[in-house]
């Protein structure tokens, strides 16, 4: 029996601590127990420390995981809990993402302050993003706009709206959802013509390899169809050496066992993009997603690739 309680680690933002509450509550039902028996440790990352440059020029993704993933591989933490887009695709040896939460909506929100939508913000207006895909797609759809690095908490990046830095900005509806923020939208973008970050509105839990207890612990709560369809974005992620300096789009579904999934890579600026839409059986989904890759990676060429860096 498990005497004390099971350590879950997460960054402190709002939004990081919500997924974490939303995590231990899950557990709390699946295996009727009691509040006291899991707590919450709040760790700041250098990510969430350094937020006056883009995550591309202070090292990528595994800035918001590493003060975490020291403690979970070292045992003073049971698991932790992340945002599934922040995760590299390599993660440290002995550890590995074993649950996903039912995913949220994968769609990203236009919240404007000049327009209401992307496509009516006036010409040469100020749109503020600190995602490469975000800032890729937007030049895609809208040459002419500005678009300048915004990073920070929700709160941040909404306050320097309010206070005029931009005219626009965009975040993940699934996050603003789990804030209950939403009344901040003004447009949700489609996810066909504004596609999603790999891995966007999931939740994923990392433990250590081996640890069959708190596998145990996990598997009731691990929704199948987000972790395999996960399996497939990240394979197509890793495929193109995907890191925060990559602009980058995923999405697979999973509907009676056949998995569909479509990808894309840009150039930082918009200008040029290659994408793939295919399927298969949801068993071979890690396979269709680093195929994808690799299709993408033949077509697009080594001079492609030469901008991301």
């Amino acid at each position: 029996m498990q005497m004390k309680p099971y350590r879950i680690g997460t960054r402190g933002s709002p939004l990081a601590l919500a997924q974490a509450l939303e995590t231990r509550d899950r557990l709390m039902a699946a295996h009727a127990l009691p509040e006291e028996a899991f707590e919450i440790v709040v760790l700041s990352t250098k990510g969430d420390r350094v937020t006056d440059r883009s995550l591309a020029d202070i090292g990528g993704k595994g800035l918001f995981t590493e003060e975490i993933e020291e403690q979970l591989s070292d045992g003073r933490l049971d698991l932790a809990v992340h945002s599934s887009k922040d995760m590299p695709t390599k993660l440290p040896d002995g550890l590995d993402l074993v649950a996903f939460l039912k995913r949220e909506d994968v769609r990203d929100a236009f919240i404007g302050r000049t327009a209401a939508r992307l496509e009516d913000l006036p010409l040469n207006a100020v749109v503020g993003s600190a995602s490469l895909r975000r800032q890729a797609l937007i030049k895609r759809l809208r040459p002419d706009l500005s678009v300048i690095t915004f990073r920070g908490q929700v709160e941040t990046r909404l306050r320097k709206l309010d206070e005029g830095q931009a005219d626009a900005t965009l975040l993940a509806h699934a996050g603003l959802k789990r804030l209950g923020n939403t009344e901040v939208i003004t447009e949700l973008l489609d996810a066909k013509r504004f596609p999603p970050a790999p891995g966007q509105g999931a939740i994923c839990i990392e433990a250590r390899i081996g640890d069959d207890h708190i596998s145990d612990l996990l598997a009731p709560i691990n929704h199948v169809d987000t972790h395999v369809a996960l399996m497939c974005e990240r394979a197509f992620l890793g495929a193109l050496d995907g890191s925060c300096r990559t602009p980058i789009a995923a999405h697979a579904t999973i509907e009676n066992g056949r998995l569909s999934f479509y990808g894309m890579a840009l150039t930082p600026d918009g200008s040029v993009w290659h994408d793939i839409r295919t399927e298969g059986p949801a068993a071979d989904a890690a396979q269709i997603g680093a195929d994808a890759g690799a299709d993408i990676r033949g077509r697009a060429g080594p001079a492609f690739f030469e901008s991301w860096v």
